[in-house]
């Protein structure tokens, strides 16, 4: 018995050893048995790690508060990763450093002369809005209504002209028909399911025309707070627009304001593009001392994506097509001639419908050619974007 307690007197450092050697260097909750005892422990762990934080950040701004060299060198170094600032790298982009020589110089030519190169020369009076034409696709519904009712408020010079059923109302017919009466733009809503899904784009007389799908849509009385819009012409900030498409888009957009804004009007209107999505927003200026000003929402809200570019006016597939070829069967039967023209009745001039085609503009196309067009297979990796 002596010897079996001098045997269990000399092992029991060597177990001790052994349970700590086996034990984990970090001590963790879960391991307590007990779940009162393990909450209270793991609440109590929480919080001391959040003081030990806080500590550490009042002692950083105290020595930050002297030494702003310090505070710039640690915003400098710490910068997070996010997708923006970490994407793939696209020959068409423009570097915040600005282009190079050859790039800025094919990058000018390209402004120059591009469609909208007219609204940039200032060749109009800058402080009339360009006329924009909004319709709906066929068979709109009340929600779709409702939203090109805010669209006429954001465009200064923007109308709304219900869409009628029915063939020869197609989309390139009704650009050339906008186009002789002085629209510069036509905006197309479309909808599905009864809501607004997808917006349409042409720019007239000859185009370009973009196609955005229409997103997170909330109406300005959705919005809690808002502001109450006025008939100025806006502010525009387009942001983080950094390709050529992207600038293409850009200008687009920025053709459908008047050049020179009306500022007694406080408001603006911003367009910010993140990750290929746009994210249309509308503010006014709140000054409430001389030294601050806030922004107050007007509405409404709506996120935009661009699925394609092309070059022209809408495509009309069957317009001035040519009848089908006359085709003769074989055999002693005689095919019955042609019937006999009757004369139309005369009509007044005043129930005469008015040409949808005007005179200055030519028919529209059948088809048309992609500037750029999205695919699945485009995006190789998430951090792939082309705005």
């Amino acid at each position: 018995m002596r010897n079996a307690n001098m045997l269990f007197e000399i092992s029991r450092p060597a177990y001790h050893f052994i349970i700590h050697a086996m034990a984990p260097a970090r001590f963790q909750p879960s391991s307590i048995k007990n779940k009162i005892k393990r909450e209270e422990v793991a609440r109590k762990l929480k919080k001391s790690k959040n003081q030990a934080k806080l500590q550490k950040r009042l002692d950083q701004a105290k020595v930050e508060a002297n030494d702003p060299a310090a505070k710039k060198k640690r915003i400098s170094e710490n910068v997070p990763r996010t997708l923006d600032n970490t994407r793939e790298a696209d020959p068409a982009m423009l570097s915040a450093a600005g282009p190079s020589s050859a790039q800025h110089e094919e990058f000018s030519n390209d402004i120059a002369s591009d469609p909208f190169a007219d609204y940039f020369n200032f060749t109009q009076d800058p402080t009339i809005p360009p006329k924009v034409l909004i319709t709906t696709s066929a068979k709109a519904s009340k929600g779709t209504y409702e939203f090109c009712d805010e669209l006429v408020g954001i465009f200064p010079g923007a109308e709304f002209i219900r869409r009628k059923k029915g063939k020869g109302f197609e989309m390139g017919r009704i650009a050339g028909w906008a186009a002789g009466r002085g629209y510069k733009h036509l905006l197309v809503v479309n909808e599905d399911m009864k809501k607004p899904n997808a917006i349409t784009l042409v720019y007239l007389p000859n185009g370009p025309m973009a196609y955005f799908k229409l997103t997170s849509i909330e109406l300005t009385k959705q919005i809690y707070g808002h502001a109450r819009a006025t008939p100025h012409n806006p502010e525009l900030v387009l942001n983080n627009f950094s390709t050529t498409l992207g600038h293409s888009v850009g200008r687009m957009f920025q053709t459908l304001f008047p050049p020179l804004p009306e500022f007694q009007g406080r408001q603006v209107v911003a367009l910010h593009n993140q990750r290929d999505f746009l994210f249309f927003r509308r503010h006014r200026y709140a000054f409430r001392s001389p030294e601050k000003v806030a922004l107050q929402e007007i509405g409404p809200r709506f996120t935009l994506k661009l699925r394609w570019l092309k070059r022209g006016l809408p495509a009309v597939q069957n317009f001035g097509a040519s009848p089908d070829a006359l085709e003769i069967s074989v055999g002693t039967e005689e095919l019955p001639g042609p019937p006999e023209e009757t004369s139309m009745p005369e009509q007044d001039e005043e129930s005469e419908m008015k040409p949808l085609e005007p005179v200055s503009v030519s028919n529209p196309p059948k088809d048309n050619e992609y500037i750029w067009r999205w695919k699945p297979e485009l995006e190789t990796t998430r951090k792939t974007f082309f705005l």
